[in-house]
């Protein structure tokens, strides 16, 4: 081997010898980089106790408002429509003035009818003195009785044209006072289907001139399906001791909502069931009484019910967001006194109002929950099972647990 060759070896051996010392140095300074980084803190998240509450199972339906009762509006006479006394839609009471008809055919035939009842009574007066005549005469023989008896029979019709005309002059009256049409009923009346100058009751028809529908109260309708009818049946048998009352006998209340309101705002009372189930879609029709002094309950409106079916009990509710799925189970996350995260199977039953889902107890391999459990309710995603937590309580104010975990510096690597 040349001195050249041995020079280049040489050269080579000793670069190789320093980029392993580099390596070795850099892999040293990375592990103490590593060692000398803080392990990252545990997630922040909002934790809550259950809440013991104190219920009635319900049951809701879907229904109808509809007026207690509603009246179309015919003339019962026939004549020109001179005046019309209200307007359309507005609120009218019982025995208000509507329509007004021509008066002046009606005063002419209780005229017609009154001098025609002075004549007959005039008549009568002269039949009376002849059978008083007729009697003196046919004592003395100077009238037959068959004169008397005819004047007798006379003066009998004459009494009886009388009170005959009488009754015309009555019936005349009635139509008169009939011209003048009022509201039978309190409520809100419909617009007028004939305008001033029509001829109604013309040539024995009866055209309809408006309706009116009473507000206050008005009726609520639903139906309740045969299952739902038997418990509420057996419930009040029981409740009652066996006597037996009617629907309104028992005063049961019920919830009810617009489509524009929020829950179920307003209440009434069940007054009325129908008298058989409906065998093709197996229901029965109820009814409820609604009190409208303010007419904010229009007739035809759809409503959502809520009835209380069962006596009052106590239960345990949670924020339905709390409660995770797997599969079949459903289950929320709980913190013991280390804050450690564990996991605990339930039955949620059903939802309430204002979000919280109540647990029903003893159900299955459901676990227990009681008021003294913290469950976490906000940062659910960055919990892990059997790992700590730092842990807010829900009620703290300036508690931010939707904050992100601030990141480690490993991660940053």
């Amino acid at each position: 081997m040349s001195i050249r060759e041995t020079l280049q070896r040489s050269v080579l051996s000793a670069n190789a010898i320093l980029l392993t010392g580099i390596a070795v140095l850099t892999l040293s300074g990375c592990d103490s980089a590593v060692s000398e980084s803080a392990p990252p803190p545990p997630p922040k998240v909002t934790v809550s106790n259950p809440v013991e509450r104190e219920l009635t199972d319900e049951e809701e339906f879907t229904g109808f408002l509809q007026a207690s009762a509603t009246v179309e509006v015919r003339s019962r006479v026939k004549g020109h429509i001179q005046e019309i006394h209200f307007t359309d839609g507005q609120i009218v009471e019982n025995g208000q003035l509507l329509y007004e008809l021509d008066p002046r055919p009606f005063q002419v035939a209780i005229d017609q009818a009154e001098a025609q009842t002075t004549a007959y009574v005039a008549q009568k007066t002269a039949a009376e003195k002849d059978v008083a005549r007729f009697t003196e005469l046919v004592k003395s023989g100077g009238a037959s009785q068959q004169q008397l008896e005819k004047a007798i029979a006379d003066a009998a019709s004459y009494d009886a044209q009388i009170n005959a005309m009488k009754e015309q002059v009555r019936q005349y009256e009635l139509d008169l006072e009939f011209s003048r049409i009022t509201a039978p009923l309190a409520g809100r009346i419909s617009r007028t289907l004939l305008s001033r100058g029509n001829l109604v009751n013309a040539g024995g028809s009866d055209p309809l001139l408006t309706t009116i529908v009473a507000i206050d109260p008005i009726n609520a309708y639903f139906s309740v399906d045969e299952r739902t009818l038997q418990r509420i049946m057996k419930r009040h048998r029981e409740g009652d001791g066996g006597a037996k009352k009617t629907l309104s006998e028992r005063e049961m209340v019920f919830l009810f909502g617009l489509d524009s309101d929020t829950g179920y705002p307003h209440s009434g009372a069940l007054d009325f069931a129908d008298n058989q189930v409906d065998q093709e879609t197996g229901t029965i029709q109820i009814r409820g009484k609604v009190d409208n002094k303010s007419a904010a309950f229009v007739p035809g409106s759809r409503i959502r019910i809520r009835v209380p079916i069962g006596e009052p009990y106590k239960a345990v509710v949670v924020p339905d967001s709390a409660i995770l799925s797997d599969q079949d189970k459903r289950y929320v996350l709980v913190l013991d006194d280390k804050n450690v995260v564990s996991r605990r199977d339930i039955t949620p039953g059903r939802l309430l109002d204002d979000g919280m889902r109540v647990v029903l107890a003893g159900s299955g391999n459901a676990e227990a929950l009681t008021p003294s459990h913290r469950i976490i309710v906000e940062g659910l995603q960055r919990a892990r099972i059997n790992y700590p937590v730092d842990p807010v309580d829900a009620s703290t104010p300036a508690a931010d647990a939707s904050a992100p975990a601030p990141e480690s510096k490993t991660e940053k690597q």
